[in-house]
Parts: C-alpha cells; sequence; structure tokens
C-alpha cells in the first residue's frame, strides 16, 4: 500500500523538478496540473499493464478448473483501481494545501473515473488476449505506454502546439479523462457535453472491442499457455 502511493509521488517529484522550470511558471497551479496527469496516466498503465498478465499468470489455475478466465482480468483491476483511490486522497490533500476551492463540482470527479475503469477493462481484454498468442507484446506495450506518456500533455500544456494540431490531443483517450479533471479541479469548471461525450464513446469502444475478442479467442487460450 505504501508503495503504491509513494510511486506516484516521487513521479510527480522528478517532473515537478525536471519540468517545473520549462513549464511552471506559464501554467497555473503546476504541481496539481502535474498531478491530475500523472495520477490518471498512472493508473492506466497498472490497470492495462496487470491486465495484459492476467490470464498467463494464473494459467496453472484455470487450465486445470473450469472458472471464467475474465475473473482475473478484473481482480487486477480492483487492485489498481484501490491504488487510485488511495492515491486520490493525497491528491486531494495537494489540492487543499495548493488553496484550490472544493466545490460541489467535484461530484463530476466520479464520470472520468467510471468511464477510465470501463475503458482499462476493454483495453485488458484485448491486450490479455493478444499476449496469449503473441508474447512479444509486452515488449511493444512498455514503449507504446512511454509515447503514451508525452502524447498525454502531462508536463506540458498543448497551447504550446499549433490551433490546427491540438484537436490530435482528444484522439488520445487518457488525455481526455487527464482534461476533465484539469477542468474540474483548476478551472473549477463543468467540461462541455463534448468532453463528456468523448470519454463516454471511448470507454464503450474499448470495452466492446475487448468483450469480442475475449469471445471470439475464449476457447483457444488453453492451447497457447
Amino acid at each position: 500500500m505504501g508503495w503504491s502511493i509513494l510511486s506516484p509521488l516521487l513521479t510527480l517529484l522528478v517532473l515537478q523538478i525536471v519540468f517545473g522550470f520549462y513549464f511552471g511558471q506559464s501554467i497555473p497551479h503546476y504541481t496539481i496540473y502535474l498531478f491530475c496527469g500523472n495520477l490518471i496516466f498512472a493508473y492506466y498503465r497498472e490497470s492495462t499493464t496487470g491486465g495484459m498478465n492476467s490470464l498467463m499468470s494464473n494459467a496453472s489455475i484455470f487450465s486445470k478448473i473450469n472458472v471464467p478466465k475474465y475473473l482475473f482480468l478484473f481482480s487486477k483491476n480492483v487492485s489498481s483501481l484501490i491504488n487510485f483511490g488511495l492515491t486520490m486522497l493525497i491528491f486531494f490533500a495537494f489540492v487543499f494545501f495548493d488553496g484550490l476551492p472544493f466545490t460541489w463540482k467535484f461530484i463530476f470527479l466520479l464520470y472520468p473515473v467510471a468511464c477510465l475503469v470501463v475503458f482499462n477493462l476493454g483495453m485488458g481484454l484485448i491486450l490479455s488476449a493478444l499476449f496469449v498468442f503473441f508474447r512479444d507484446i509486452s515488449y511493444l506495450y512498455n514503449v507504446f505506454t512511454m509515447l503514451l506518456m508525452y502524447a498525454s500533455a502531462i508536463f506540458y500544456d498543448i497551447s504550446i502546439v499549433p490551433d490546427k494540431l491540438q484537436i490530435i490531443f482528444y484522439l488520445n483517450p487518457i488525455y481526455c479523462c487527464i482534461a476533465y479533471f484539469r477542468t474540474i479541479v483548476i478551472s473549477g469548471e463543468v467540461p462541455s457535453l463534448e468532453m463528456h461525450l468523448l470519454c463516454m464513446g471511448y470507454a464503450l469502444l474499448a470495452f466492446l472491442v475487448g468483450c469480442y475478442i475475449y469471445k471470439a479467442n475464449n476457447h483457444k487460450f488453453l492451447y497457447y499457455i
């Protein structure tokens, strides 16, 4: 439990030291800005990385006992969600000490969290199924998550990018959840309807695709473990 909280805090410290000098002067409440991005991305990475390995790490169980295989994936996601919740408590403490007001709008933070839970489950279903057949996908996914981190505007503002290219960031589901958090916590505003639809759309799309891939290959898993 301690490490689950310490890890994002150490990452936040490194980002603050490295990028605070360059971007901290132009972005209000830069520590909270960083924390929002790091909090969401860390949850996504932990949930999907653990979900990807959920089938293979429990192959000795479901190869002998007929149990629903998706339960192993769900357990990984529950564990990641608990760690996320603990880190959220630290995040709210940072918000308090930074002088940002707690308003009734904070209840809207449940929406991106719910969308992220569904999205992570969908990505976990896709990755765990693919990992059974292609073991090298774990190395590719590590590279992908690194690239995704830089594409999620965790430590910079998308205003540094030309206006015509800023729309590309909204093709990134993780950035949409991060932007939603920042709008509520830092700006004190409720995000637009378009932002709500984007978060929900990405979540449902990932989950439906994940369910389809999982169901289509469920009977093949035993032959590849």
